[in-house]
């Protein structure tokens, strides 16, 4: 499918773009989920177990200038761990992975939760930038954010908007996520 892209349609050209991005992330997570099932190799470590809904805030709030953004995030787990990115959707907010977000901290992994555009803390620097909330243009202010980070790659995961914004992330920059 992803070799027949040659369509002259910016639509089409669009779809087998999507289709293909979900295939080869679809390929990279089987690979990874048949490594770890292969025999003498380690397994990882329970997550703890937490009533949903046990937590109410982050830990701490930080605030960092990404590109055109002052970008708000929060952030758990250690400094030195693999990162992971979690983008929230439309209408909701930073706290959609209030109880991921340790979970995830507390297996090793550098979890950073930023607000999106229009959101929380996060704020465009400029009044000449032009206010855009599409995904394309998140996926840019993400990229920002990671270059402001000094992150070479992450693992990017979302919901809604956020898993659009994933997407693009991963299609458009894939040597990133």
């Amino acid at each position: 499918m992803c070799a027949n892209a040659s369509s002259s349609t910016r639509r089409s050209f669009l779809s087998t773009s999507a289709a293909c991005a979900v295939t080869v992330a679809a390929s990279q997570l089987a690979a990874i989920g048949s490594a770890d099932a292969q025999p003498g190799k380690t397994k990882r470590a329970d997550l703890p177990m937490i009533k949903p809904g046990t937590n109410t805030s982050f830990v701490s709030l930080k605030q960092i200038e990404a590109g055109v953004m002052s970008v708000g995030y929060a952030e758990a787990g250690p400094a030195n761990g693999p990162v992971v990115f979690l983008l929230h959707g439309w209408p909701y907010d930073i706290h959609t992975y209030i109880d991921v977000a340790p979970l995830l901290g507390s297996a090793g992994y550098r979890v950073i939760v930023p607000y999106l555009r229009g959101y929380g803390t996060t704020r465009i620097l400029s009044s000449a930038t032009p206010r855009n909330g599409r995904p394309s243009a998140i996926a840019v202010d993400m990229i920002a954010l990671m270059d402001a980070l000094n992150i070479e790659k992450a693992s990017i995961a979302g919901c809604d908007w956020g898993a659009r914004t994933a997407n693009i992330m991963a299609a458009l920059w894939p040597e990133r996520c």
